[in-house]
């Protein structure tokens, strides 16, 4: 049977390992696994967002409100624009692929970076667009601008923080950017992991009302399922001028959002308190990984996200270590798919640290043996 031809030169998303594939194909007990490998919040969801949920869930057989009023509505008061300038998708994820099957067909343009979140590419390639890449694995402003005056973008993508590396350009360096960016150019702005990078450097944070303001080409992406610990309810969201959000519904499904997802999002923006302590201790223990890093020799990328990126140059192959790992029981992210030697680790808890730091040493040894490294 034949299908669209353009779906020939789609990738398939390749997503974290399951804790049930670990139990099934390794016989690890299930409560000894260690998953640090999709970014989710460690901390578990807001006891608040549980019990609302535990309240609601008799009403799961009816259809969510699908004009999402009360959603929208909190965002709005959050980030100081108007109901209409949001949208809500099923993840962030989602709004991309509106924006990307509102904007794009055979021929258009998209740039990114080299390294960054695999589903740009993806949504970008499903319409048949020409995918380009700046040289280096992380953003480069000069590289960016240098790509955009010499082939042009109907799309642009920055991602900040970046997913899966890590770092985060500043603020003022990504507006300067954009005043040179033609209005025509749809610029999409994925801040999925923003509220970290904003706790770590203030010159990071992006404001969605300041940028949507002065530059109307440029669209703001922000999810629940990081910082919120929502990753399992699937729920993001796009802040656009109100001309660009129009356009997007008319591409969006009836009823893409759950009845309880919407629940769990409007308690989770009403108990702030446990995002700001779930950050806290997230760069808490980042610390603990970069000394880490730095006392076996590895390079690691600052990281302004829940998750830290490790190289290991000659001194291991990436792929190796993961799978190793994985039959113990912990589950990470080998970045090999993305042309790199490297792993990328979700910033756990205190205890599932100190687990991972000591099987992650019992793995490196073991590999010396076997490679005579």
């Amino acid at each position: 049977m034949k299908f669209k031809e353009l779906l020939d030169e789609c990738k398939i998303y390749e997503a974290g390992k399951p804790i049930e594939l670990v139990v099934r194909e390794y016989g690890v007990n299930e409560k000894d696994i260690i998953k640090l490998a999709s970014n989710e919040n460690p901390y578990g969801t807001s006891p608040k967002v549980v019990k609302k949920i535990q309240e609601l869930s008799k009403n799961m057989f009816m259809y969510p409100d699908d004009s999402m009023y009360e959603l929208k509505d909190s965002l709005s008061k959050k980030y100081s624009v108007l109901s209409d300038n949001v949208i809500i998708g099923a993840g962030s994820d989602q709004i991309i692929e509106f924006l990307i099957k509102a904007k794009c067909h055979v021929g258009s343009k998209i740039l990114m970076a080299k390294t960054t979140f695999a589903m740009y590419e993806i949504y970008g390639k499903q319409e048949g667009a020409t995918i380009l890449r700046t040289p280096s694995d992380q953003h480069n402003l000069a590289e960016f601008e240098a790509m955009y005056k010499e082939h042009g973008a109907d799309v642009i993508f920055l991602c900040l923080p970046n997913n899966p590396l890590g770092e985060c350009l500043d603020k003022e360096d990504v507006y300067n950017f954009l005043a040179k960016v033609n209005k025509e150019t749809l610029v999409i702005v994925d801040c999925a992991y923003m509220e970290y990078a904003a706790y770590k450097d203030s010159k990071k944070a992006i404001n969605p009302s300041d940028l949507i303001e002065r530059f109307p080409n440029a669209v703001y992406l922000g999810t629940f399922s990081k910082a919120y610990a929502l990753g399992g309810m699937r729920i993001g969201y796009g802040i656009g001028q109100v001309g660009i959000i129009k356009t997007l519904y008319k591409v969006r499904p009836p009823f893409n959002i759950t009845t309880l997802s919407l629940a769990a999002a409007i308690e989770a923006l009403k108990d702030e308190e446990f995002v700001k302590k779930c950050i806290e201790l997230n760069f808490v223990e980042m610390k603990r990984y970069e000394e880490y890093a730095k006392s076996r020799g590895f390079e690691y990328i600052e990281s302004f996200t829940n998750f830290i990126t490790i190289k290991f140059d000659n001194k291991f192959i990436s792929s190796h270590v993961a799978q190793n790992l994985l039959e113990r029981g912990i589950i990470i992210r080998d970045l090999t798919s993305y042309g790199l030697n490297a792993i990328r680790i979700t910033i756990g808890r205190e205890d599932q640290n100190t687990k991972v730091f000591k099987v992650l040493d019992e793995v490196l040894e073991q590999l010396k043996k076997e490679e005579n490294l």
